[in-house]
């Protein structure tokens, strides 16, 4: 079974997917955006992250206790700063869709 959010998007031209979540899924999809995908990890760990994933690299960041850096690869410092501040933009919407699809902990 498959819970989607799609929610129009005039500012960015088009529609993005913010909430894609399979039941039973390993790698659910919270939203894309500037060609990046964003994403949890079933059964990882339990502090609050995202993974992020694109044609170049990917990343994973730590939501709390602040927003940092985990671990990267194939991405330079200017595309690091770039996903971080997507981030720090949705972080109330990765918090929320981590609490939903992981339960409340």
């Amino acid at each position: 079974m498959i819970i989607s959010v799609v929610k129009h998007s005039t500012d960015r031209g088009g529609y993005r997917i913010v909430d894609s979540c399979y039941r039973n899924d390993m790698s659910p999809t919270v939203f894309r955006e500037k060609g990046y995908r964003f994403y949890f990890l079933s059964n990882e760990e339990d502090r609050i992250h995202i993974h992020v994933t694109c044609e170049d690299g990917e990343a994973k960041f730590w939501l709390e206790p602040v927003l940092s850096l985990a671990v990267y690869h194939g991405l330079n410092p200017k595309r690091l700063n770039g996903i971080k501040k997507i981030v720090e933009e949705h972080r109330n919407e990765i918090i929320e869709a981590w609490q939903r699809h992981f339960g409340k902990r």
